[in-house]
């Protein structure tokens, strides 16, 4: 076969299945096209020792098929948020930079148990704060189609690796458009399902905090639908959780006749860089059978901000409160960790109780919505991928930003509900930098939404047109 890294997951599958390919054919194209294109992205890191890669890659070719799992022989890197066992886990951080784990966080055990073969780290911002991926570890992430510019973040590696061919399927996780913002920057796919879908590893509180979850990314809706079946399976420790389903075979059923409501700049008060809402706005008057209707503001965004900015810092304090109450880890820690930390630890609990009654009321409002519409849609950010050599954008069209993150509040309806939302690719700006929509559905309708992406992906197939070439 020739240079498989171009193919997608169920595709490589088949072929090993089959025998077109193996695990250590796979694997040496894998470390070819990292080695040839890895090191002007930087999207992946930490990456393990050739020699204990190829060894694993043979061993998983004498795994009789009847006996393989959905993922067999797959190479893939773990975004460099989750603890890998032997493998260099640093959170983006100089406190951890060099820790590596004796075990493997719930994520990374189940990818090795479906039979990926772990390779490595993506690229991440420091402990996942900021939609940027640079760090003082392990450096900054280019964008393939453009590496000047940002991948996003912060699963900016992820999308990167994806979209250059290193990867054909890569984990995410997503607070504030954290696999969103870079599956639409970098022209893939990415999928933050309903809250507590996937479960992650049950330590210290599981009730409180519904803001993050992990999420698969991919260049297919078939492919999203099957590392989706590997990571979404309940676990009885957890008191979010929902039952598995059957995603893949799911999108065998047609997505049928689609009402998107079209929730664009939310009337003006989200500042956007030229180009980008009717770069998307014009794609969904393309969607296969479907009807787009432009709606106005359905919420006060100033009540939705302060209500998300509220929970995110309270929850980023109680993760990472620790590493600030001691001096001198503390001095590690990058500005805007520091700022979170702080704002988190200063409220009170009516404060953090009120915010979560705002986000009580945009639930019923939302819920409202879904009465009326199948999804939602929003561009996935306000601005184009900016130069890598920032820290984040300090305006948008003109309006000055107040926190490291303002850039991205068009992601906060969504996350706010945990509502499960698709980023899909929608095309290319003027100066050929890739953007992408956020498809919004009703909490629970996970399997729709990949329905609906499927049927644009087979209309659209964007993901098929690779970065130029010498870039990636």
């Amino acid at each position: 076969m020739d240079d498989p890294t171009g193919l997608g997951a169920l595709a490589l599958r088949r072929a090993m299945d089959v025998g077109r390919l193996t695990a250590a054919a796979l694997m040496e194209a894998t470390l070819a096209r990292i080695a040839r294109v890895n090191p002007g992205l930087n999207a992946i890191v930490a990456l393990r020792d050739p020699a204990a890669l190829r060894a694993e890659a043979a061993a998983a070719d004498r795994v009789p098929v009847a006996a393989r799992g959905p993922l067999h022989g797959l190479p893939m890197a773990v975004k460099d948020l989750v603890g890998v066992a032997g493998i260099r886990s640093t959170w983006g951080s100089p406190i951890l930079a060099d820790n590596v784990p004796a075990q493997d966080d719930m994520l990374a055990a189940r990818l090795r148990a479906a039979g990926a073969i772990l390779i490595g780290k993506t690229n991440t911002p420091e402990f996942g704060l900021g939609s940027h991926s640079y760090n003082p570890v392990h450096g900054v992430t280019g964008n393939p189609y453009a590496p000047e510019r940002t991948a996003g973040g912060s699963s900016g590696g992820a999308a990167a690796a994806l979209a250059a061919r290193m990867l054909a399927l890569a984990d995410g996780s997503d607070m504030m458009g954290s696999l969103r913002n870079p599956a639409g920057w970098c022209n893939v796919y990415g999928f933050r399902p309903t809250y507590g879908r996937v479960p992650v590893d049950p330590v210290g509180d599981t009730f409180l905090h519904q803001l993050a979850t992990d999420g698969p990314m991919a260049r297919s809706i078939e492919d999203l639908a099957l590392l989706l079946e590997v990571l979404a399976v309940p676990d009885p420790r957890l008191p979010h959780g929902r039952p598995s389903e059957p995603f893949l075979a799911a999108l065998d059923r047609p997505a049928g006749r689609l009402r998107i409501g079209w929730l664009g700049d939310w009337g003006a008060a989200w500042p956007m860089e030229n180009g980008i809402l009717s770069l998307c706005r014009n794609a969904l008057d393309d969607f296969p059978d479907a009807t787009v209707e432009d709606v106005p503001p359905p919420f006060a965004a100033a009540r939705l901000w302060d209500s998300w900015t509220t929970l995110r810092s309270w929850a980023v304090a109680a993760r990472l409160g620790v590493f600030h109450a001691d001096a001198g880890r503390r001095a590690l820690l990058k500005p805007e960790a520091i700022w979170e930390i702080e704002r988190g630890l200063s409220f009170s609990a009516m404060q953090v109780h009120r915010a979560s009654v705002v986000r009580s009321e945009w639930n019923a409002v939302a819920a409202g919505l879904f009465q009326r519409f199948d999804l939602l849609a929003l561009p996935v950010a306000q601005v184009w991928p900016f130069p890598k050599g920032w820290d984040w954008p300090k305006s948008v069209a003109g309006r000055a930003m107040d926190t490291y993150h303002r850039w991205m509040e068009v992601v906060v309806p969504a996350s706010l509900l945990g509502l499960p939302t698709l980023a899909a690719p929608v095309g290319f700006g003027p100066q050929g930098l890739p953007m992408g929509v956020q498809l919004i559905g009703p909490r629970g309708a996970d399997a729709a939404v990949l329905r609906a992406g499927q049927a644009w992906h087979r209309a659209t197939d964007w993901p098929g047109r690779v970065p130029p070439a010498g870039v990636a």
